[in-house]
């Protein structure tokens, strides 16, 4: 289980769910309403895109408001809700690949790719470029490291400061592995540029590129 956050050390605005969580830690019960509202959403579409899966997603999503409601007389006021709680998404995400595999987890009621964009919010839907489609199908294909930098900062929007508190990394190592990820993504777009070239057909990862010129390497 992931902790509680303990300490609060930004001074970045609170957020609906920030003020929610906070009277949910001091015991009112009714603001599970507008802490589930808020995050809810944001955790089946992230859990989703790892699982493919409605009902592992949805469980993903049930188990770590549990866990939330576990630890809440821990929470630190004034903590990021939203980085806890992905925090927590995460783990389940991956304890559950360790117990049964991520087949396992793709099984009745798994989704396609194409079926996988429509899972999500029409209006989101519909604002998604073909390419940024393809982006998606290709991003199975990624090393875990990179494939989650990216996940978190620009399909979830997380600031590069958040996504390294979830994953437990420092800010600039996510700035790399989002970069490295964004690079593949675009070389799998181009396709092949050479006689026989391109990312390996049979390979089972895309290759970790290396920053362009003038980037920091970790």
């Amino acid at each position: 289980m992931v902790e509680a956050p303990r300490r609060v050390d930004r001074v970045a605005p609170q957020t609906v769910a920030d003020q929610a969580m906070d009277r949910y830690a001091d015991g009112d019960a009714t603001a599970f309403g507008a802490l589930y509202d808020e995050l809810a959403p944001r955790l089946y579409r992230y859990a989703l895109w790892h699982t493919r899966s409605r009902a592992a997603s949805e469980d993903v999503v049930q188990q770590t408001f549990l866990q939330i409601h576990g630890a809440r007389d821990r929470f630190v006021r004034g903590a990021s809700a939203l980085t806890w709680a992905y925090a927590i998404a995460r783990r389940l995400l991956i304890d559950a690949d360790r117990r049964r595999g991520r087949e396992d987890l793709r099984g009745d009621g798994a989704l396609g790719s194409e079926e996988l964009s429509g899972a999500l919010a029409a209006d989101e839907a519909m604002d998604l470029k073909e390419q940024e489609l393809e982006a998606r199908r290709n991003l199975a294909l990624l090393r875990p490291a990179l494939r989650e930098s990216f996940t978190l900062v620009k399909l979830e929007g997380l600031s590069v400061a958040q996504a390294a508190e979830v994953l437990g990394i420092t800010p600039g190592m996510v700035k790399v592995r989002t970069h490295r990820a964004r690079v593949a993504l675009e070389n799998a777009l181009r396709g092949p540029q050479r006689e026989g070239g391109g990312p390996d057909a049979d390979s089972p990862q895309l290759p970790e590129t290396l920053p362009a010129k003038g980037d920091a390497t970790p």
